[in-house]
């Protein structure tokens, strides 16, 4: 059987489980499938209950459906359902008789999943959006890993130099109106129009992955594969003593070989900090080529800084005026007695638009809600000396 026709009859099953799934839903899931490892099984999981399920009711029940099927797939075990009419909304009864299909086909009954008590499984979840970062066990760190590359990144829109045909556009496209008019006799019969061309800001990643920072540095690199993966264009960067680029590496579509290969190129992992003077390098050999189409720049780190704090000042403010906006992620941010007095992060703070707290699910989720809302001018900021 196909692997289109696995994903019809998945969507089949779970209509007659009860669950409403129309057919936009479907062919979406089935698309999705070319952006992810089929091989995954946490993949696949999360990508059909993101796109599948509408309901928070329903969650449970699409758990036991795919559990069974997935394991009937994985056994070779073909399924069908039998050719009957079944009204739109199944009764309970129905939903039963499937699942004995499926558990009859599969040769072997499925693990029972507990379905009735939603209430203990939505508060683990609740907890761990707010629980910190560095405090997680290992089972959760693997569980807020799949949530960070579920994340659905989206950042705000620029009106590019590119002018694109527009019917309502504010400006003439005068060489398709005057090659109409050449048609009829010089007169112009339609008034083409053009408008600006609208694209996602690009987004410029720098972290830092020096000592004080270890606890966060490999959920940053997962936090880096989900935005590399869900928008345009993102340069993704991370600092120690030196700067080095990891983009190329995180575009692998496996998130687990992205994240090794990564990791192995970077040299200075927990090592010192010298955030001015990798701050400097990305001036130096990449500033000009990525920020100068209204970029977003995101700085991660906690801001201590081993080397010259003047250093830091300068390149932050050279940083600052030519970006469209410089956004600082600091992990210690989010704890209430928290205060930016360290050296760094006080020379730092006076080039900041958006100063925000990175510890948890929570933070990453309002940070692209808020990336989503940037405003479209940036603020005024003074000139900067030539370099």
């Amino acid at each position: 059987m196909s692997l289109l026709d696995n994903v019809v009859l998945f969507g089949r099953l779970l209509r007659q489980a009860g669950l409403p799934l129309s057919p936009d839903q479907t062919r979406a899931f089935a698309r999705a499938l070319d952006w992810i490892d089929v091989g995954s099984r946490e993949q696949v999981f999360h990508a059909a209950r993101s796109l599948l399920v509408t309901r928070k009711e329903d969650l449970g029940l699409f758990a036991v459906v795919f559990e069974l099927f997935w394991r009937a797939q994985s056994e070779g075990t073909e399924l069908r359902l039998p050719r009957r009419s079944r009204p739109r909304t199944p009764d309970r009864q129905q939903r039963f008789d499937v699942f004995s299909l499926m558990a009859g086909r599969a040769g072997e009954a499925a693990p029972e999943v507990e379905v009735g008590d939603r209430a203990g499984s939505f508060s683990a979840a609740e907890v761990l959006q707010h629980k910190d970062f560095a405090e997680l066990t290992d089972a959760e760190l693997e569980e807020v890993r799949r949530h960070i590359r579920d994340i659905r990144w989206r950042v705000s829109r620029r009106r590019s130099r590119r002018w694109v045909p527009d019917r309502r556009g504010a400006r003439l496209h005068l060489r398709r109106v005057l090659r109409d008019a050449a048609k009829h006799d010089g007169t112009p019969l339609r008034l083409r129009r053009l408008s600006r061309k609208v694209k996602e800001r690009p987004i410029v990643l720098l972290a830092d992955i020096s000592g004080s920072m270890d606890k966060y540095s490999r959920l940053l690199l997962h936090f880096f594969y989900g935005a590399i993966h869900g928008l345009a264009e993102v340069e993704c960067f991370v600092f120690g003593t030196r700067l080095t680029r990891i983009t190329q590496h995180l575009r692998v579509r496996n998130v687990d070989i992205a994240v090794e290969q990564a990791a192995r190129e970077i040299l200075d992992w927990s090592g010192g900090t010298r955030i001015g003077r990798s701050l400097a390098a990305f001036n130096r050999h990449w500033g000009r080529r990525l920020l100068r189409r209204g970029a977003v720049v995101i700085v991660i780190s906690d801001g201590w800084e081993r080397g010259d704090v003047s250093e830091l000042a300068r390149e932050m403010r050279y940083l600052g005026h030519r970006c469209h906006r410089l956004i600082w992620l600091n992990p210690h941010l989010g704890h209430p007695e928290y205060q930016p007095r360290v050296e760094g992060m006080a020379a730092a703070l006076p080039f900041i638009d958006d100063f925000l707290p990175v510890h948890n699910l929570r933070s990453l989720e309002d940070l692209a809600a808020a990336l989503d809302s940037l405003p479209e001018r940036r603020s005024r900021r003074a000139d900067v000396p030539g370099r």
